[in-house]
């Protein structure tokens, strides 16, 4: 374990320069005794290193030291040929460069992970695209990833859902987080986390002032604030639903993103109970493609949209029918 920290700690300082001992305890989860005590250890063993205090100061390599230490473990090298869906690195025009990446890595690696590393880059694929997703709006990712590295305030011409017209907002960028295959900005207006998707986007222009981001905060930090808003929302409705067993993996497969806790299936019946949280009544419309094979029990709100959304698509279809060819009442 200390060799695998003391070679964590040497990476971290060659990629970030001064870095403060707290900031390494931290991240390494020790105590900042024991990096002082680990940083005495690389030193005695020849690796130019120093600590500087004071409230500037923090622990630096000299200036010029590198290495080519190549001591990756071999879960760490089947890790890193685990790749996510191409289509991120293909928005991002990074393909070639991840190809090249990759293949690096691969003759860098030590000759006793090279197989193993291989044989997992051809039996593992992680796909974080849902199924079903219908089709995605084409993202200029390239125009606004060059907007957010020029470390600027951000001009963004952005279209909200429902509207016909883009508004103009000034934000303070913090980065581009990739989610289930939605590309977001996300960025700081007024000194508040807010999130842009991508495709919404119309232009983004650097400004000429600085970008303004809140002290201490990074990117992965206003991406799990902005996550848990979204996730954690009050004032839901709360659905309770019955689906016939012969279509209950579909459901499962199209709504399970919304289920609220585990279905109530005793294995025999022929309906299976599930419980199901939306924002609002609307929401809940897309339910209606199970025709019979799936009954709202609760509330009562959603009940009364349902059947309202139904008697208008009866009545639709029943005047366009000629006359003579209704067979039967309609239900």
């Amino acid at each position: 374990m200390k060799s695998d920290r003391l070679l964590a700690i040497l990476l971290l300082l060659q990629t970030r320069g001064r870095v403060p001992a707290p900031e390494l305890a931290e991240r390494l989860e020790v105590s900042v005794r024991t990096i002082y005590r680990d940083v005495e250890a690389l030193s005695a063993a020849g690796v130019p290193v120093y600590a500087e205090r004071g409230r500037h100061g923090g622990i630096e390599l000299l200036a010029g030291f590198r290495t080519d230490v190549t001591g990756l473990t071999a879960d760490e090298s089947r890790a890193l040929f685990v790749l996510a869906a191409q289509g991120a690195h293909t928005a991002l025009g990074l393909d070639a460069a991840l190809g090249s990446a990759l293949r690096k890595v691969m003759a860098a690696l030590p000759e006793p992970h090279r197989p193993a590393a291989e044989v997992t880059s051809r039996r593992i694929l992680v796909d974080a695209t849902r199924w079903k997703g219908g089709p995605r709006a084409v993202v200029d990712l390239a125009a606004l990833q060059d907007a957010v590295f020029a470390d600027r305030r951000l001009r963004l011409s952005y279209r909200h859902g429902g509207d016909t017209e883009p508004r103009t907002y000034t934000v303070d960028p913090y980065g581009l987080v990739a989610k289930a295959g939605v590309w977001y900005l996300v960025a700081d207006r007024r000194g508040r986390p807010r999130l842009f998707r991508a495709d919404r986007v119309r232009s983004a222009r650097p400004t000429d002032a600085p970008v303004r981001r809140r002290p201490g905060v990074e990117l992965a930090d206003a991406w799990e604030a902005l996550r848990r808003e979204v996730e954690e929302r009050p004032g839901g409705i709360d659905v309770t639903v019955r689906v016939r067993r012969d279509r209950f993996d579909l459901f499962l497969r199209l709504h399970g993103g919304t289920l609220t806790e585990p279905p109530e299936d005793d294995g025999t019946s022929e309906w299976v109970v599930a419980r199901l949280a939306y924002g609002v009544v609307g929401e809940a419309r897309p339910l209606l493609a199970f025709g019979d094979r799936l009954e709202v029990l609760a509330p009562p709100g959603v009940r009364e949209e349902l059947a309202r959304v139904a008697a208008s698509v009866t009545e639709l279809y029943r005047q366009a029918l000629p006359a003579g060819e209704l067979r039967g009442p309609l239900p």
